[in-house]
């Protein structure tokens, strides 16, 4: 490969998708900074973006076989951010430019340009798309690095998901919003709510938790809003409830799809007004106390069943954390299989010190239905039951194997076999606590390419 080659491959791709061919001609000189690659419509398009991976795109919503329209336009943006959605994508248009704009910046374009194009005011726009996909790059390779174990309060992770998660709660916790915690039972979203009120502001005051599926409908408006005396039969004195006693501080309301309607009315009015009046109460009481809520049910289905106001899920999802299954993070289920028997074998058999060889490949190969929760209770289990120092496969008692469910097919081969290598690299090295040496040996290579693999995907140890 000549010099010139070589440096043109090193440049940020560009893809240009225009079936006027002239313009194209004209965008592909403009762009000297850049490699640029061209499309006439979607099937090329799609072709180029699995091809080359361009950071950012240019799309003209005028492509055949709807040229005088923008079908078929829209049509390749959905795919293009489906197929690569950090991509950035401009897209160009004369057709019904206000209407044609917000419905393109709605389904995920960077920006809109109206036609005819303005080379210099488009070589702008494309610029700071590069920077702005440049600057996510680095954040997600940070993320990706470091293969060693996060903590934050009782949470122990090594999966870049879910450091991903914790650095979210990190960046919230001082903000005085309402945070909406959405994931598998079992996962960890009391802890994660927790440390959201252990490192903000309010980490001197009570942390107050409840859970609504937990308590009957008649009694869950008595629990969270107190009583005065004599409101109903058995209301021998006045009771604060669980927002009242949780002021200055959070109030956690776990399964909060569980709520029945009416009384989803009125926690809606105390997220408004910020003040509360006990059952048989006439009085209004100002209670400032922080929401962080978490369920396992999809909200969004829920509303448009009408199980769920829309009005409330807005007031409670200020700031929405998703949080990854336990077979979503990789190298995360032995970690913490480690830290149980440790814990465990303390508590109840001292002569249990480590988790075998074969217990580790089958933890890592069973598909935890049940998350975080489900391994703790697993290895409770198998710390009592071992005869020996170790805690064996046999002693777990696994059945089953993980999950096969369908995954999106990756944008190429070489993105799939990187895929593949991170979660391999990082399985490795949990499962030999960071040693070089033993992951190397466990992936059948050498410490030196062992080395050179981990400093091509930015993995630390």
């Amino acid at each position: 490969m000549s010099d010139t080659a070589n440096a043109a491959a090193e440049l940020p791709v560009l893809l240009i998708v225009e079936d006027d061919e002239g313009l194209q001609r004209q965008l592909k000189w403009a762009y000297e900074g850049y490699q640029v690659v061209s499309a006439t419509d979607r099937g090329q398009a799609i072709d180029m973006v699995r091809l080359h991976e361009p950071a950012v795109v240019t799309l003209d919503l005028g492509l055949p076989p709807d040229p005088d329209g923008t079908s078929e336009g829209f049509a390749t943006l959905s795919e293009i951010l489906a197929l690569k959605p950090d991509t950035k994508i401009i897209v160009a248009s004369g057709h019904g430019a206000r209407e044609s704009a917000l419905k393109a910046i709605a389904l995920g374009a960077y920006d809109f340009y109206r036609k005819p194009v303005d080379i210099d005011e488009l070589g702008l726009i494309v610029s700071r798309a590069f920077h702005l996909q440049e600057i996510e790059a680095e954040n997600r390779r940070l993320e990706a690095a470091g293969g060693n174990a996060t903590a934050m309060g009782a949470l122990l992770t090594a999966s870049p998901e879910m450091v991903k998660v914790l650095r979210t709660i990190d960046r919230v916790a001082n903000a005085d919003v309402s945070v909406m915690l959405l994931g598998a039972s079992g996962t960890g979203k009391e802890l994660l709510a927790r440390a959201v009120h252990e490192k903000s502001s309010r980490g001197k005051g009570e942390f107050v938790a409840i859970n609504c599926a937990a308590i009957p409908e008649n009694l869950l408006e008595a629990e969270l809003f107190g009583y005065e005396r004599g409101a109903f039969t058995g209301a021998v004195k006045m009771t604060p409830g669980k927002i009242e006693l949780a002021q200055g501080g959070t109030l956690f309301l776990d399964e909060v799809g569980d709520i029945p309607l009416p009384l989803q009315v009125k926690l809606l009015r105390f997220l408004q007004e910020r003040v509360i009046e006990r059952i048989g109460g006439r009085s209004p009481i100002a209670v400032d106390t922080r929401i962080v809520c978490a369920t396992h049910q999809d909200l969004d289905s829920m509303i448009a069943q009408g199980r769920f106001r829309d009005d409330l899920y807005y007031r409670l999802a200020e700031i929405v954390v998703k949080i990854p299954c336990l077979s979503e993070r990789a190298g995360d289920a032995v970690l913490l299989a480690r830290h149980f028997v440790s814990r465990f074998a303390r508590e109840l058999n001292a002569k249990v010190q480590s988790l075998s060889p074969d217990a580790a490949d089958a933890i890592d190969g069973y598909g935890w239905p049940g998350n975080v929760r489900e391994l703790e209770n697993r290895i409770k289990r198998a710390v009592i039951m071992a005869d020996g120092k170790s805690v064996t496969a046999a002693d777990l008692d696994l059945s089953g194997a993980k999950g096969s469910d369908a995954e999106p097919l990756p944008i190429n081969l070489r993105a799939a076999r990187e895929v593949a290598d991170r979660r391999a690299i990082r399985q490795a090295l949990t499962r030999t606590e960071n040693n070089i040496s033993g992951a190397a040996k466990l992936l059948g290579i050498s410490r030196p390419t062992l080395y050179d693999l981990m400093k091509q995907y930015r993995l630390g140890a």
